[in-house]
């Protein structure tokens, strides 16, 4: 049985349509890797929104005139499905997405242009998302492209920035799948700390983490995991994960579990050893002293902006003390990345921030970060928050970060 998530944001979508209008939404495909082998699959998120559909290969059509959605599906693949399993059916489509008109992807572009004629359609709208000009010709960009060549009377517009605003604020669904995904994430990191020995290589300590995930039946992760030792932590992305650790070394995991399609995305900084040498010991605390600030300001109407300049104004006056900096604009040596995100069906999730004001039901991370290179100090604290009438409630909470709750964990045998 379907979903009634998925049939809410159909109708939330079909609202937002202008008259006369459609919309068409593409899965996407696995990009190949080599030869016959492929990438796993992941289907574009604003597609999955409106469908439950995690089949690739496949197209949502929405007339806004009618009110009626069409899935387009694969047909029967016959004998390749003793090599990669059947396509989706006719029946399983139904079952999973609510929509009652299933028709084929060979049909689509026939059906396409003879609605589009008949009922003199003036807009389509197309999920146009674009960051970049090389490697990055989407389904979606390629159907953009056709239209205009094929149908230069009508109006394109991007589906991408409705997309943005109907994910903006979350469901119970789906606060309830990031939680799962949360949860995960967290026992996880525990298992890595309990693990934790000077000398193992980033990866091994890593894979601990990936061990979790399988037990737990994730078999997708939010994002490449960040394993990142010493002066590895001052890279802010750092992803080879593949340097031994040392005595004395800090080691910044940066990690989160999928459900669902829905993520965790949790950071915890600790020693390797067990045990904060003092000058690491400051540095730390005053990085989660500045995530606590940030935290107790979460509410709504707070502009999104904001939780930022709380945080480098408490590490202007931190790092002043420590006497490495003399200006505000000296913090950007230490700190150059944002203090929040988004958090849903990607990580970092949909939408722009810009001078966005915080509303009931956002779900974002807080993640401040101090990266003295010096020193061969990278730490994070990240944890994830949904925000309530009042304030916030973090999702993570169960996940240990004071120096005395890591140190007496990891003390433990």
């Amino acid at each position: 049985m379907a979903e009634p998530f998925f049939i809410k944001n159909r109708e939330k979508l079909f609202s937002k349509l202008e008259d006369n209008s459609v919309a068409v939404l593409f899965a996407g495909n696995a990009p190949t890797k080599r030869g016959d082998e492929k990438y796993p699959f992941s289907p574009d998120r604003n597609f999955y929104y409106v469908s439950g559909v995690a089949e690739q290969n496949c197209i949502l059509f929405f007339a806004k005139k009618q009110k009626q959605v069409t899935l387009y599906i694969q047909r029967d693949n016959g004998d390749m499905a003793k090599w990669v399993g059947a396509n989706m059916t006719v029946e399983e489509a139904k079952e999973c997405s609510g929509i009652e008109n299933i028709s084929y992807i060979d049909q689509f572009e026939k059906d396409f242009a003879e609605y589009i004629f008949k009922n003199n359609v003036e807009i389509c709208y197309i999920d146009m998302e674009c960051r970049e000009f090389e490697n990055n010709i989407t389904p979606a960009l390629a159907f953009a492209k056709k239209v205009r060549e094929y149908f230069p009377a009508i109006t394109q517009k991007n589906s991408y920035t409705v997309f943005a605003e109907m994910r903006e604020i979350k469901e119970q669904y789906e606060i309830d799948l990031i939680q799962k995904a949360i949860d995960i994430t967290i026992k996880g990191i525990e298992s890595i700390m309990k693990n934790a020995k000077v000398g193992m290589m980033e990866y091994e300590m890593e894979a601990y983490f990936d061990f979790v995930l399988k037990q737990n039946g994730v078999k997708q992760k939010a994002f490449q995991s960040i394993a990142a030792a010493g002066k590895n932590g001052t890279i802010l992305h750092y992803m080879e994960n593949n340097s031994k650790t040392k005595e004395g070394d800090l080691i910044l995991f940066d990690v989160g579990a999928q459900k669902n399609w829905y993520n965790g995305d949790i950071t915890r900084t600790f020693p390797v050893n067990g045990k904060f040498t003092e000058r690491q010991k400051v540095v730390y605390n005053i990085v989660l002293e500045g995530q606590k600030k940030v935290i107790e300001a979460i509410k709504p109407n707070v502009p999104f902006y904001r939780l930022n300049e709380i945080l480098k104004e408490h590490y202007f006056e931190e790092l002043k003390k420590l006497g490495i900096v003399k200006t505000m604009e000296d913090v950007s040596n230490y700190y150059y990345h944002g203090v929040s995100h988004y958090l849903g069906a990607e990580t970092h999730d949909i939408g722009r921030y810009q001078e966005k004001l915080l509303k009931p039901n956002m779900v974002l991370t807080v993640e401040p970060g101090l990266y003295i290179e010096q020193w061969e100090i990278g730490i994070r604290i990240e944890d994830d928050v949904v925000v309530t009438e009042n304030g916030c409630k973090v999702l993570s909470e169960k996940m240990i970060k004071t120096v005395e709750e890591i140190e007496a964990f990891m003390s433990k045998e």
